[in-house]
Protein backbone atom coordinates (compact mmCIF):
# COMPACT_ATOMS: atom_id res chain seq x y z
CA UNK A 1 0.00 0.00 0.00
CA UNK A 2 1.00 3.60 -0.84
CA UNK A 3 0.11 6.63 0.60
CA UNK A 4 1.00 10.24 -1.14
CA UNK A 5 2.44 12.87 0.29
CA UNK A 6 1.88 16.18 -1.45
CA UNK A 7 4.62 18.91 -1.32
CA UNK A 8 4.23 21.25 -3.95
CA UNK A 9 5.42 19.76 -7.42
CA UNK A 10 7.60 17.03 -6.42
CA UNK A 11 6.08 14.90 -3.49
CA UNK A 12 7.42 12.53 -1.04
CA UNK A 13 6.00 8.98 -1.49
CA UNK A 14 6.00 6.97 1.36
CA UNK A 15 5.32 2.89 0.03
CA UNK A 16 4.49 0.70 3.04
CA UNK A 17 6.08 -2.64 3.59
CA UNK A 18 4.59 -5.59 4.60
CA UNK A 19 6.21 -5.91 8.32
CA UNK A 20 9.31 -3.60 7.29
CA UNK A 21 8.00 -0.26 8.09
CA UNK A 22 8.08 2.01 5.07
CA UNK A 23 10.40 3.25 2.32
CA UNK A 24 10.67 6.88 1.18
CA UNK A 25 11.38 8.55 -2.35
CA UNK A 26 10.36 11.02 -4.69
CA UNK A 27 8.44 11.37 -7.55
CA UNK A 28 7.55 14.28 -10.20
CA UNK A 29 4.18 14.96 -10.57
CA UNK A 30 3.25 12.66 -13.44
CA UNK A 31 4.15 10.35 -10.97
CA UNK A 32 8.13 9.64 -12.72
CA UNK A 33 10.36 8.82 -9.88
CA UNK A 34 13.02 10.84 -9.65
CA UNK A 35 15.91 8.83 -10.44
CA UNK A 36 19.09 10.97 -8.61
CA UNK A 37 17.02 11.48 -5.63
CA UNK A 38 15.73 8.02 -5.52
CA UNK A 39 19.48 6.52 -5.86
CA UNK A 40 20.52 8.94 -2.87
CA UNK A 41 17.68 7.58 -0.44
CA UNK A 42 17.79 3.85 -1.03
CA UNK A 43 21.36 4.18 0.88
CA UNK A 44 19.38 4.94 3.66
CA UNK A 45 16.56 2.49 3.24
CA UNK A 46 15.00 1.21 6.65
CA UNK A 47 16.39 3.81 8.98
CA UNK A 48 15.01 6.60 10.00
CA UNK A 49 17.23 9.07 8.57
CA UNK A 50 15.48 8.55 4.94
CA UNK A 51 12.53 9.84 6.26
CA UNK A 52 13.95 12.67 7.03
CA UNK A 53 16.32 13.17 4.47
CA UNK A 54 13.60 12.80 1.67
CA UNK A 55 11.33 15.58 3.28
CA UNK A 56 15.26 17.94 3.02
CA UNK A 57 15.79 16.74 -0.49
CA UNK A 58 12.24 17.30 -1.68
CA UNK A 59 12.78 21.06 -0.60
CA UNK A 60 15.93 21.41 -1.88
CA UNK A 61 14.84 20.36 -5.36
CA UNK A 62 12.09 22.73 -5.21
CA UNK A 63 14.28 25.44 -4.42
CA UNK A 64 16.80 24.81 -7.36
CA UNK A 65 13.53 24.62 -9.57
CA UNK A 66 12.84 27.98 -8.55
CA UNK A 67 16.06 29.29 -9.21
CA UNK A 68 16.20 27.66 -12.56
CA UNK A 69 19.19 25.50 -11.54
CA UNK A 70 19.65 21.90 -11.88
CA UNK A 71 21.88 19.02 -9.36
CA UNK A 72 24.12 19.37 -12.81
CA UNK A 73 24.50 23.10 -12.40
CA UNK A 74 24.07 23.95 -8.86
CA UNK A 75 27.90 25.62 -7.37
CA UNK A 76 29.04 25.55 -3.77
CA UNK A 77 27.93 29.16 -3.93
CA UNK A 78 24.62 28.35 -4.86
CA UNK A 79 24.20 25.62 -1.89
CA UNK A 80 24.91 28.11 0.56
CA UNK A 81 22.68 30.74 -0.62
CA UNK A 82 20.00 27.81 -0.19
CA UNK A 83 21.35 27.17 3.08
CA UNK A 84 21.15 30.86 4.21
CA UNK A 85 17.43 30.49 2.28
CA UNK A 86 16.27 27.90 4.59
CA UNK A 87 17.20 29.58 7.87
CA UNK A 88 16.05 32.92 6.99
CA UNK A 89 13.73 34.58 9.15
CA UNK A 90 12.86 37.82 7.81
CA UNK A 91 12.70 39.21 4.18
CA UNK A 92 15.90 40.13 2.75
CA UNK A 93 17.22 42.68 -0.11
CA UNK A 94 16.24 40.14 -3.08
CA UNK A 95 12.27 40.02 -1.74
CA UNK A 96 10.68 36.95 -0.14
CA UNK A 97 12.85 34.29 1.45
CA UNK A 98 12.31 30.36 0.64
CA UNK A 99 9.83 28.88 2.66
CA UNK A 100 7.83 32.05 3.57
CA UNK A 101 5.49 31.72 6.06
CA UNK A 102 7.12 28.45 7.58
CA UNK A 103 9.06 28.49 10.61
CA UNK A 104 13.04 28.61 8.98
CA UNK A 105 15.08 25.82 9.92
CA UNK A 106 16.83 25.46 13.79
CA UNK A 107 20.06 24.72 14.13
CA UNK A 108 19.41 20.87 14.40
CA UNK A 109 17.26 21.32 10.91
CA UNK A 110 20.12 23.37 9.35
CA UNK A 111 22.90 20.63 10.56
CA UNK A 112 20.63 17.43 8.95
CA UNK A 113 20.03 19.59 5.57
CA UNK A 114 23.69 20.26 5.20
CA UNK A 115 24.64 16.51 5.71
CA UNK A 116 21.80 15.66 3.47
CA UNK A 117 22.58 18.21 0.92
CA UNK A 118 26.37 17.63 0.86
CA UNK A 119 25.75 13.57 0.75
CA UNK A 120 23.28 13.94 -2.27
CA UNK A 121 25.96 16.28 -4.11
CA UNK A 122 29.23 14.09 -3.37
CA UNK A 123 27.00 10.76 -4.31
CA UNK A 124 26.45 13.13 -7.87
CA UNK A 125 29.81 13.48 -8.20
CA UNK A 126 31.13 9.89 -7.70
CA UNK A 127 29.01 8.63 -11.03
CA UNK A 128 30.24 11.94 -13.27
CA UNK A 129 27.74 14.20 -12.33
CA UNK A 130 28.53 18.03 -11.23
CA UNK A 131 32.28 16.78 -10.42
CA UNK A 132 33.67 20.21 -10.19
CA UNK A 133 31.90 20.85 -7.11
CA UNK A 134 32.88 17.04 -5.19
CA UNK A 135 36.26 18.30 -3.97
CA UNK A 136 34.65 21.56 -3.09
CA UNK A 137 32.50 19.89 -0.61
CA UNK A 138 35.60 17.52 0.89
CA UNK A 139 36.63 20.04 3.23
CA UNK A 140 38.67 18.78 6.42
CA UNK A 141 39.44 20.84 9.87
CA UNK A 142 41.84 19.96 12.82
CA UNK A 143 40.43 17.79 15.48
CA UNK A 144 38.94 19.30 18.31
CA UNK A 145 39.51 18.19 21.98
CA UNK A 146 36.30 15.87 21.93
CA UNK A 147 36.92 14.29 18.74
CA UNK A 148 40.30 13.24 20.52
CA UNK A 149 38.57 12.02 23.59
CA UNK A 150 36.36 10.24 21.19
CA UNK A 151 38.65 8.16 19.22
CA UNK A 152 41.25 5.88 20.22
CA UNK A 153 44.42 7.17 19.33
CA UNK A 154 43.04 10.37 18.36
CA UNK A 155 45.86 12.51 19.16
CA UNK A 156 47.74 11.18 15.91
CA UNK A 157 44.83 12.50 13.44
CA UNK A 158 45.65 15.14 11.60
CA UNK A 159 42.49 16.16 10.24
CA UNK A 160 38.71 15.14 10.27
CA UNK A 161 35.74 15.60 7.20
CA UNK A 162 34.14 18.80 7.55
CA UNK A 163 30.67 20.50 5.97
CA UNK A 164 31.25 23.94 4.71
CA UNK A 165 27.20 23.97 4.78
CA UNK A 166 26.94 23.33 8.10
CA UNK A 167 26.06 26.16 10.51
CA UNK A 168 28.19 26.91 13.07
CA UNK A 169 28.34 24.18 15.88
CA UNK A 170 26.66 25.61 19.21
CA UNK A 171 27.82 24.53 22.49
CA UNK A 172 25.04 24.54 25.84
CA UNK A 173 22.46 25.71 23.84
CA UNK A 174 20.61 25.69 27.71
CA UNK A 175 17.69 23.27 26.65
CA UNK A 176 13.85 24.53 27.84
CA UNK A 177 13.21 22.76 30.97
CA UNK A 178 9.62 21.95 31.65
CA UNK A 179 8.11 25.01 33.64
CA UNK A 180 8.23 25.08 37.44
CA UNK A 181 5.87 22.18 38.98
CA UNK A 182 4.98 21.09 35.34
CA UNK A 183 4.44 17.45 36.61
CA UNK A 184 2.24 17.89 39.86
CA UNK A 185 0.13 20.27 37.50
CA UNK A 186 -0.37 18.18 34.69
CA UNK A 187 -1.08 14.98 36.68
CA UNK A 188 -3.99 17.34 37.80
CA UNK A 189 -5.15 18.32 34.54
CA UNK A 190 -4.64 14.39 33.10
CA UNK A 191 -8.15 12.93 32.37
CA UNK A 192 -7.14 9.82 31.98
CA UNK A 193 -4.53 7.37 33.58
CA UNK A 194 -3.46 6.69 30.36
CA UNK A 195 -2.56 10.51 30.33
CA UNK A 196 -0.56 10.47 33.55
CA UNK A 197 0.87 7.53 32.33
CA UNK A 198 2.39 9.75 30.07
CA UNK A 199 3.21 12.32 32.20
CA UNK A 200 4.73 10.08 34.64
CA UNK A 201 6.90 8.29 32.67
CA UNK A 202 7.96 10.95 30.57
CA UNK A 203 9.40 12.35 33.91
CA UNK A 204 10.71 9.63 35.82
CA UNK A 205 11.74 7.52 33.00
CA UNK A 206 13.65 10.20 30.18
CA UNK A 207 11.81 9.12 27.37
CA UNK A 208 11.57 10.32 24.06
CA UNK A 209 8.13 10.27 22.84
CA UNK A 210 8.58 8.24 19.98
CA UNK A 211 10.44 5.63 22.45
CA UNK A 212 7.82 5.65 24.91
CA UNK A 213 4.65 5.54 22.31
CA UNK A 214 7.04 2.41 20.67
CA UNK A 215 7.11 0.18 23.63
CA UNK A 216 5.12 -3.13 23.48
CA UNK A 217 4.52 -5.00 26.74
CA UNK A 218 6.74 -7.61 26.56
CA UNK A 219 9.07 -4.69 26.79
CA UNK A 220 8.43 -3.86 30.37
CA UNK A 221 10.04 -5.86 33.23
CA UNK A 222 8.00 -4.10 36.18
CA UNK A 223 9.41 -6.60 39.02
CA UNK A 224 12.77 -7.28 40.72
CA UNK A 225 14.26 -10.52 38.91
CA UNK A 226 13.12 -10.18 35.84
CA UNK A 227 13.55 -12.84 33.40
CA UNK A 228 15.91 -11.14 31.31
CA UNK A 229 18.63 -11.65 33.94
CA UNK A 230 20.20 -7.92 32.79
CA UNK A 231 19.06 -5.54 35.23
CA UNK A 232 17.58 -6.68 38.97
CA UNK A 233 15.43 -3.84 39.38
CA UNK A 234 12.31 -3.02 37.59
CA UNK A 235 13.00 -1.78 34.31
CA UNK A 236 12.10 -1.01 30.33
CA UNK A 237 13.57 -2.36 27.07
CA UNK A 238 13.54 0.40 24.97
CA UNK A 239 13.71 -1.35 21.53
CA UNK A 240 13.96 -0.06 18.00
CA UNK A 241 10.89 -1.87 15.62
CA UNK A 242 10.28 -0.40 12.01
CA UNK A 243 7.00 -1.78 11.97
CA UNK A 244 4.66 -0.69 14.74
CA UNK A 245 1.57 0.41 13.02
CA UNK A 246 1.74 3.57 15.04
CA UNK A 247 4.96 4.67 13.32
CA UNK A 248 6.40 5.01 16.88
CA UNK A 249 10.16 4.21 16.61
CA UNK A 250 12.87 4.36 19.53
CA UNK A 251 15.95 6.60 17.73
CA UNK A 252 18.48 4.09 19.09
CA UNK A 253 18.74 1.11 17.34
CA UNK A 254 20.25 -1.44 19.94
CA UNK A 255 20.30 -4.99 19.38
CA UNK A 256 17.77 -6.92 21.07
CA UNK A 257 16.23 -10.30 20.69
CA UNK A 258 12.68 -12.15 21.56
CA UNK A 259 13.36 -15.87 23.00
CA UNK A 260 10.68 -17.16 24.48
CA UNK A 261 8.17 -14.33 24.87
CA UNK A 262 11.22 -12.55 26.96
CA UNK A 263 13.06 -9.51 25.78
CA UNK A 264 16.51 -9.23 25.98
CA UNK A 265 18.75 -6.28 24.52
CA UNK A 266 17.35 -2.75 23.38
CA UNK A 267 18.66 0.13 25.85
CA UNK A 268 17.69 -0.69 29.27
CA UNK A 269 15.90 1.81 31.38
CA UNK A 270 15.16 1.88 35.29
CA UNK A 271 11.29 2.30 36.20
CA UNK A 272 10.42 4.48 39.26
CA UNK A 273 8.03 3.53 41.46
CA UNK A 274 5.76 5.58 40.54
CA UNK A 275 6.41 4.55 37.04
CA UNK A 276 5.23 0.91 38.20
CA UNK A 277 1.96 2.66 39.92
CA UNK A 278 1.02 4.51 36.70
CA UNK A 279 1.41 1.46 34.44
CA UNK A 280 -0.66 -0.95 36.86
CA UNK A 281 -3.37 1.81 37.16
CA UNK A 282 -3.54 1.99 33.53
CA UNK A 283 -3.93 -1.60 32.54
CA UNK A 284 -6.04 -2.47 35.76
CA UNK A 285 -8.89 0.12 34.46
CA UNK A 286 -8.58 1.88 31.03
CA UNK A 287 -5.93 -1.09 28.55
CA UNK A 288 -8.75 -2.54 26.53
CA UNK A 289 -8.67 -6.49 27.40
CA UNK A 290 -9.04 -7.73 23.55
CA UNK A 291 -6.17 -5.41 22.17
CA UNK A 292 -4.09 -7.99 19.98
CA UNK A 293 -1.07 -5.60 18.61
CA UNK A 294 0.20 -5.73 22.25
CA UNK A 295 1.81 -2.28 22.29
CA UNK A 296 1.50 -0.21 25.50
CA UNK A 297 -0.63 2.70 24.27
CA UNK A 298 -3.45 2.82 22.39
CA UNK A 299 -6.33 5.09 21.89
CA UNK A 300 -9.48 5.37 24.50
CA UNK A 301 -12.16 6.98 22.09
CA UNK A 302 -13.81 7.12 18.72
CA UNK A 303 -13.80 4.65 15.79
CA UNK A 304 -10.03 3.74 16.69
CA UNK A 305 -10.38 2.90 20.48
CA UNK A 306 -7.70 -0.02 21.64
CA UNK A 307 -5.79 0.58 18.84
CA UNK A 308 -2.10 1.71 18.88
CA UNK A 309 -1.60 5.38 19.90
CA UNK A 310 0.49 7.66 17.87
CA UNK A 311 3.09 9.84 18.99
CA UNK A 312 1.66 13.04 17.38
CA UNK A 313 -1.72 12.38 19.65
CA UNK A 314 0.65 12.15 22.38
CA UNK A 315 2.24 15.39 21.95
CA UNK A 316 -1.76 17.09 21.25
CA UNK A 317 -2.68 15.41 24.87
CA UNK A 318 0.46 17.50 26.13
CA UNK A 319 -0.28 20.68 24.27
CA UNK A 320 -4.06 20.44 25.69
CA UNK A 321 -3.21 19.41 29.20
CA UNK A 322 -0.84 22.16 29.54
CA UNK A 323 -3.53 24.63 28.42
CA UNK A 324 -5.98 23.58 31.18
CA UNK A 325 -3.22 23.32 33.78
CA UNK A 326 -2.49 27.17 33.17
CA UNK A 327 1.08 26.08 31.84
CA UNK A 328 0.97 27.27 28.13
CA UNK A 329 2.53 24.89 26.02
CA UNK A 330 4.00 21.36 27.27
CA UNK A 331 6.11 19.35 24.64
CA UNK A 332 6.96 16.12 25.83
CA UNK A 333 10.70 16.46 25.03
CA UNK A 334 10.98 18.95 27.45
CA UNK A 335 10.82 16.52 30.16
CA UNK A 336 13.90 14.68 28.65
CA UNK A 337 15.92 17.88 29.48
CA UNK A 338 14.60 18.01 33.20
CA UNK A 339 15.34 14.35 33.36
CA UNK A 340 19.19 14.68 32.90
CA UNK A 341 19.19 17.95 34.81
CA UNK A 342 17.99 16.33 37.57
CA UNK A 343 19.97 13.34 37.20
CA UNK A 344 23.08 15.51 36.29
CA UNK A 345 22.67 17.26 39.98
CA UNK A 346 21.90 14.00 41.65
CA UNK A 347 24.80 12.28 40.50
CA UNK A 348 27.40 14.86 40.77
CA UNK A 349 27.27 15.99 37.80
CA UNK A 350 28.29 12.21 36.66
CA UNK A 351 28.36 12.11 32.68
CA UNK A 352 28.39 8.41 32.71
CA UNK A 353 25.58 8.08 34.46
CA UNK A 354 23.65 10.53 33.27
CA UNK A 355 23.92 9.17 29.58
CA UNK A 356 23.24 5.63 30.07
CA UNK A 357 20.03 7.07 32.43
CA UNK A 358 18.70 8.99 29.47
CA UNK A 359 20.13 6.41 27.08
CA UNK A 360 22.63 9.41 25.23
CA UNK A 361 25.13 8.24 22.54
CA UNK A 362 27.80 10.03 24.52
CA UNK A 363 28.72 11.50 27.54
CA UNK A 364 30.30 14.68 25.41
CA UNK A 365 26.69 15.21 24.28
CA UNK A 366 26.00 15.52 28.41
CA UNK A 367 28.56 17.30 28.80
CA UNK A 368 27.85 20.17 25.71
CA UNK A 369 24.31 20.72 26.58
CA UNK A 370 23.28 19.62 30.07
CA UNK A 371 26.57 20.12 31.61
CA UNK A 372 26.45 23.68 32.79
CA UNK A 373 25.87 25.79 35.88
CA UNK A 374 22.47 26.29 37.04
CA UNK A 375 22.31 29.86 38.03
CA UNK A 376 19.42 28.89 40.57
CA UNK A 377 21.68 27.10 42.38
CA UNK A 378 22.95 27.45 46.01
CA UNK A 379 26.46 27.15 45.53
CA UNK A 380 26.25 29.35 42.13
CA UNK A 381 24.77 32.38 44.03
CA UNK A 382 26.80 32.04 47.07
CA UNK A 383 29.59 32.31 44.54
CA UNK A 384 28.56 35.33 42.99
CA UNK A 385 27.48 37.03 46.27
CA UNK A 386 31.61 36.11 47.34
CA UNK A 387 33.00 37.86 44.44
CA UNK A 388 30.89 40.78 44.91
CA UNK A 389 31.98 40.95 48.50
CA UNK A 390 28.70 40.55 49.91
CA UNK A 391 29.73 37.31 52.06
CA UNK A 392 32.86 36.81 53.39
Amino acid sequence: MARKLVIGDLRVQAVERDGRGRSFTIMWPDGAVHEAADRFLRGYDGSGTQRTYAYLLVDHLRWLEREALTPQTASLQDLKRYMAAVGAAWRGPYGQPWRAGRKPFGQSALSAAAACVKGFYLQQASLGVNTELGPQLQVTRLPSRADRQRAFLGHVQRDLPANPLAPPARRHRHPKLPPEGARERLLEAASTARDRLVVTWLADGGFRIGELCGLHLTDLHLRDGAGCGQCRSPHVHVCHRGGNPNRAAAKTKHPWQAENGVITGGLIKRASPAMIHAYFEYVTTEYPAEAGHGMLLVQLQGENAGQPWAPDAARGMMRRAGTRAGLGKVVPHAFRHGFATAVLDASGGNLVITRDAGGWASTTVVDETYAHADVHDPAFDAALRRAWGQEQ
